[in-house]
């Protein structure tokens, strides 16, 4: 049988996505004149298919379907980002000068989204027909090992940082590349080695990028009073941008947590939404599930995702073979990377990156992606063999 609880968690998951997607889109439906139902109609749609879709793969025989599933999600996902800035405009969505999306029967297809599950698949299984235990290899043989997967990378990094200008998503990929690498069995050397290399070619990036410069100032401007209190003056002041714009929107955001105390201020009750954070139920998702359902409702969608992730690491741990156990593993990364990544982001940690929650932030792409993920999850978890007097 698939694992149940795993199902039960998601599904909860997605409901929590469905009320969000209704209560926290109040001012959009208002200013572009949509029925009061639009969002929150075509999200249901969505989680109804994914949720079918979902179960639908966990009955089928992982023999058989996954590694089919898998490399068509991987090769499909880099064909169709190769052919999109080609495509005419009437079939793909252009916003700020990137092509992100595929306009399909009213709907809108992210590939990135669905790249991501295959990309965590063609690891998986590389990795536990390539790679082993270091041994004693040194840094350069092990980098030897890694390179046909680093010139992989550097194709996906072109097609989503380049032709997508998304660099978010290449930061959750890489880290989930790096973790994944590493419990493949590579060395902690080898892997701080990697994650140095990461930062640099990130900091490349950003340094090469003028609007990448000015995000990271407009964050800075707004995040430097917290982090400066932490150094001696003679340092702060350096440091410090006298004139800095600051980021209104990680402003806004802040204000809404605050605003949503311990209890939050009830369902539809959120004030920042109205305007003041635009497109809220994206994005900006747990900052209006903050201020309508305060401290105790961003507690319990933690606890969910804490629950879900350790029913996905215990089936990779309960995995005997090492592709479930690394694909399994690389669900669970992405998932915890995306949340990550989200969460800083919209508390002034982290610049804003546009990376959306999975489950909870309104998009069908990112939903029926996620739940694709969980889905091939679920095949898996058929043949884990539980140890007499273990928990399922």
């Amino acid at each position: 049988m698939p694992d149940k609880k795993l199902f039960l968690l998601t599904t909860a998951l997605i409901t929590i996505g469905i009320i969000c997607s209704y209560t926290l889109s109040a001012y959009t439906v208002i200013l572009f004149e949509y029925n009061d139902f639009h969002f929150v109609g075509r999200e249901l749609t969505v989680a109804i298919i994914s949720i079918l879709l979902m179960w639908g793969l966990a009955q089928l025989d992982p023999d058989v379907w996954l590694h089919r599933l898998g490399l068509w999600l991987f090769f499909g996902g880099i064909v169709l980002m190769l052919v999109m800035p080609f495509l005419p405009a009437s079939l793909v969505s252009e916003v700020g000068g990137a092509k992100r999306w595929i306009k399909l029967f009213g709907f809108s297809l992210a590939p990135v989204e669905y790249f991501k599950i295959g990309f965590v698949y063609f690891l998986a299984w590389s990795f536990s027909r390539k790679l082993g235990h270091h041994g004693n290899m040194g840094v350069m043989e092990e980098f030897k090992r890694f390179f046909p997967y680093a010139a992989i990378f550097v194709l996906v990094m072109f097609l989503i940082a380049f032709l997508q200008n998304d660099l978010g998503q290449v930061v959750v990929l890489a880290l989930t590349l790096a973790f994944m690498l590493f419990f493949a069995g590579s060395s902690f050397r080898f892997f701080m080695t990697l994650i140095g290399g990461s930062v640099s070619f990130f900091l490349f990036f950003i340094l090469t990028s003028e609007h990448r410069i000015n995000r990271i100032l407009s964050w800075w401007a707004t995040a430097q009073s917290t982090v400066l209190a932490f150094f001696p003056e003679s340092i702060a002041k350096h440091l410090r941008i006298d004139n800095g714009e600051e980021a209104y929107q990680i402003g806004h955001s802040l204000n809404a947590i605050h605003n949503g105390g311990v209890f939050g201020t009830g369902l539809g009750g959120g004030t920042f939404k109205l305007g003041f954070l635009s497109e809220v139920h994206t994005d900006f998702v747990l900052a209006g599930i903050a201020e309508e359902f305060g401290f105790i409702g961003v507690f319990a969608v933690v606890f969910l995702f804490i629950m879900l992730l350790h029913r996905l690491f215990k089936i990779a741990n309960r995995s005997h073979n090492d592709t479930a156990y690394l694909f399994s593993l690389g669900v669970g990364l992405l998932i915890t990377f995306a949340f990550m990544v989200n969460a800083y982001g919209i508390s002034g940690l982290t610049p804003i990156k546009g990376i959306s929650v999975p489950f909870l932030s309104y998009g069908g792409s990112t939903m029926m992606a996620s739940a694709i993920g969980i889905g091939m999850v679920l095949m898996l978890s058929k043949k884990i063999e539980y140890k007499s007097g273990d928990k399922k």
